[in-house]
């Protein structure tokens, strides 16, 4: 019987682990191979270059939970801000920058 009971638990714990958030708080290496910080800022998440030509501009404002967020995403090469998204997946994130919600641009940052 303390057997059965244990199984059960551990599935459980199992089968909510497998459902808990994708945390896109953390370092990042932009397609670019600069360093991005994700952190968060109040009820969002900032987006923060930390190496590179653009270290210390603030590229980003994000707001979400379980691993999908959208905002505001800048471009720091032309300072230009699109609508963006960002959806996390285990060690990837997918960023995708808009102008109308039709000229979409994205890429793949890998979480450091």
């Amino acid at each position: 019987m303390i057997f059965k009971t244990a199984l059960a638990a551990a599935l459980l714990l199992a089968t909510t682990t497998a459902y808990a958030a994708e945390p896109i708080e953390g370092n990042w290496k932009t397609a670019s191979g600069e360093t991005a910080e994700i952190a968060s800022c109040g009820s969002s998440f900032c987006v923060t270059l930390k190496t590179g030509k653009y270290a210390g501009k603030k590229i980003g404002k994000l707001a979400g939970t379980g691993g999908s967020y959208s905002g505001e995403i800048t471009d720091p090469k032309d300072d230009k801000t699109y609508s963006g998204s960002g959806k996390v997946s285990g060690n990837s994130l997918k960023m995708k920058g808009c102008v109308l919600m039709i000229l979409c641009k994205s890429q793949t940052w890998t979480r450091l």
